[in-house]
């Protein structure tokens, strides 16, 4: 076992939810508001690949992370011990904030049982938020048509909600207050064992009420739900993965952001015209002659959806690294081609630029081999969180 320097009990905070469903902007705003009250963050992110957005994005607020890139959490789990001490030898956090690969699920048997059982006296740990994108989750649940995954992708995203105690619709301002309500009875009346809650971490609208519980409440000791994972690697294996690393070049400066716009709409018009259902494409740009942190940001979470500036640059770019982390229901190679025909295109729609790309991972998830899976709650005596009152 990992032994960690420090003999306090840290708060152990895992945040999940299919792709797109707003985890990393959800975090940093969990972050900042954990810094504002004096508490120091660790932050540990995760990927099928290196090379992930979320980490670049999480860094460049200033926040101490940790990225666990080549399986889920649960695959990786003496990798995530040892992510975690590492943040404690370095800056021993009060608060670890951890963010789960987006399509992996049975987090509380895999992940937060086996930590409470042997890392009890290390971690305090909160119940698992699952949070969701309004829109595709109406999608997902029948209410809406539209664009969706396949009954085995689907099946992942149904999974992740029946395991968790808390469900945050989150991007309430992405649909009608009667859509709202809709989808939360609908939430409520199939998942009745979680508290539904509302939110919108772009907005910050609700976010105080969730973040207070996430510090004070505890995580329940309730069986692990069933999971049929031939399904879950079925599932998994249906979508396709692609991380790259780009380098762009310019004679003259360019406007980055109108550039981040112009191929985020390519690669979706690509994919579109194959019939793919995109889950989240995210990419950063990060000038060579910029200040340290500056960056500019585009997500994408459905096909049919439009692609949205996150962080824009103040001032035209000569050059510097672009990231692109895609995944999709759809053949890898598809990505590939996608990403490589719309850069020519897009490129060379901007004067004298070119655009290099100097390393891509392109794949199927593996099936899930989980390091641990705790079939009953592990009882943990004692215990305090931080700044709850207790101690």
């Amino acid at each position: 076992m990992t032994a960690f320097a420090s003999t306090k009990q840290a708060r152990y905070i895992m945040i999940g939810g299919f792709l797109g469903a707003g985890k990393t902007t959800s975090i940093g705003k969990l972050a900042k508001h954990l810094s504002d009250q004096g508490l120091k963050v660790g932050l540990i992110t995760n990927d099928q690949a290196g090379g992930l957005v979320d980490t670049k994005l999480l860094r460049s607020q200033g926040y101490a992370t940790e990225e666990i890139a080549g399986g889920c959490f649960c695959c990786r789990f003496n990798t995530l011990v040892d992510a975690a001490a590492k943040l404690t030898d370095a800056t021993k956090p009060d608060v670890f904030i951890a963010e789960p690969v987006g399509s992996c699920t049975d987090l509380v048997a895999t992940v937060t049982y086996p930590l409470r059982r042997m890392y009890g006296q290390n971690f305090s740990i909160a119940p698992l938020s699952v949070l969701v994108d309004p829109v595709r989750a109406r999608r997902i649940l029948g209410l809406d048509a539209g664009g969706t995954f396949s009954s085995k992708v689907a099946y992942i995203y149904k999974k992740q909600l029946e395991e968790a105690e808390v469900i945050i619709i989150n991007k309430t301002d992405a649909v009608t207050t009667e859509q709202l309500q809709e989808l939360t009875e609908a939430m409520q009346k199939e998942f009745p064992d979680a508290k539904v809650v509302a939110v919108s971490a772009r907005q910050g609208s609700g976010l105080d009420s969730w973040f207070g519980e996430l510090m004070t409440e505890t995580q329940s000791s309730r069986s692990p739900m069933a999971v049929d994972y031939d399904v879950y690697a079925d599932g998994e294996a249906l979508l396709g993965w692609l991380n790259a690393t780009i380098t762009l070049k310019a004679k003259e400066d360019f406007d980055a952001n109108a550039y981040l716009q112009a191929l985020a709409k390519s690669i979706q018009q690509r994919l579109q015209s194959q019939g793919a259902e995109i889950a989240h494409l995210k990419m950063t740009y990060s000038p060579d002659d910029g200040i340290a942190g500056e960056i500019a940001s585009v997500n994408l979470v459905r096909t049919d959806n439009v692609p949205e500036t996150g962080m824009e640059l103040d001032e035209p770019s000569t050059g510097g690294q672009l990231i692109v982390n895609l995944r999709a229901e759809t053949a890898p190679d598809e990505l590939v081609a996608a990403l490589k025909a719309s850069l020519e295109s897009v490129s060379s729609s901007f004067a004298d630029l070119n655009a290099t790309l100097d390393h891509e991972e392109h794949f199927r998830p593996g099936r899930p081999e989980p390091t641990h899976r705790d079939g009953e709650a592990p009882v943990v005596k004692g215990g305090c969180v931080p700044r709850s009152g207790c101690c």
